[in-house]
């Protein structure tokens, strides 16, 4: 049986009248890449805070490898590596010593955290900027090369649990791929990986199971197919709204074919529907451009980000059969 690395239960986190975090359950094991979604807003940062020990909850259990968090925060520290949200403070280092000390913390040796130091940088494709320093007026290595050192830190050495707040921000497109790429061996290698972002489409690619917050709550988890809710071939009508204009979709039992979700975000409507009625769909989307109704449409398979956004819509209509509404 595969261990459990962390396991939350019933956190609950309060400032004031504010509820951040509201009765937040959920479970990485080894082995395992497990992605928290969410807004700007939705709670992650202060759930990532609990479980490092830099918040106490007013409520509910944390533990990390076995050792309860709550109760000895500084045990559990040892198990667990952070990359932040922030920028890590690297003025006035290289991201070689940075990456160094931070293996020597997790008990590697001079020899063996070098080695480790050089293979990441390879991995991440910094080796240029290991022996630059970061100097405070923010020269010496660029943002994105100070959040790659940053992950590095956290992925040099192996602990049971790596968490990830927004590992990306200011990375480039091909450092990214290299990034995710890591991440993914990182579990694969047997590490627990609580990855936090609200990157949808890039998160997909690495994750096994989501946790999807918002508002503070937990409103959807599962693995990302589980979260379509809906086959491969299942596909995804996009629907664009002139401003200010109606909805002919607003009404489900007005719209010609099954969908199994409905959500509005914006001037743009998301129908999922099956792949035997795209004839029909293309048909309906047409006829609606063709009299003005609508001002485009296109048919694209459904994806996670479809899901997420249903999760997270307050104007999202689930159904299974649009003629029985």
């Amino acid at each position: 049986m595969t261990a459990t690395v962390l396991e939350l239960k019933d956190v609950t986190r309060r400032f004031g009248d504010v509820v951040a975090n509201d009765a937040i359950s959920l479970q990485v094991r080894a082995g395992e890449v497990v992605g928290l979604l969410g807004h700007n807003g939705a709670g992650k940062t202060t759930l990532v805070s609990q479980i490092v020990g830099l918040l106490k909850p007013d409520a509910g259990t944390i533990r990390v490898a076995g050792i309860d968090a709550v109760a000895t925060p500084a045990r559990a520290r040892q198990r667990a590596a952070l990359q932040p949200q922030a920028q890590a403070p690297l003025d006035g280092m290289t991201p070689r010593a940075a990456i160094e000390i931070a293996g020597r913390l997790r008990g590697l040796s001079r020899r063996d955290a070098d080695q480790s130091t050089r293979a990441i940088a390879d991995e991440l494709d910094i080796k240029e900027w290991l022996d630059c320093r970061a100097t405070p007026d923010g020269g010496g290595i660029s943002g994105g090369v100070r959040r790659l050192t940053a992950f590095a830190m956290a992925a040099v050495a192996p602990v049971p649990l790596v968490v990830l707040d927004e590992p990306t921000n200011d990375v480039d497109a091909a450092r990214r791929r290299r990034l995710w790429k890591t991440v993914r061996r990182l579990g694969d290698e047997g590490a627990g990986v609580l990855l936090v972002t609200h990157n949808v489409v890039e998160a997909e690619r690495v994750v096994d199971s989501l946790v999807v917050l918002d508002r503070g709550r937990v409103v959807a988890a599962g693995s990302p197919g589980q979260l379509r809710g809906s086959g491969d071939g299942d596909l995804q009508l996009d629907l664009s709204l002139h401003p200010d204009g109606a909805d002919p979709s607003e009404s489900v039992s007005g719209i010609p074919i099954p969908i199994t979700r409905r959500v509005r975000s914006g001037r743009r409507v998301l129908l999922t529907l099956a792949a035997a009625d795209a004839a029909d769909a293309v048909t309906w989307a047409t006829a609606l451009r063709a009299s003005g109704r609508i001002e485009g449409y296109a048919l694209t398979p459904a994806t996670l980000e479809d899901a997420y956004l249903a999760a997270t819509s307050s104007v999202a209509t689930e159904t299974t059969d649009a003629a029985d509404v």
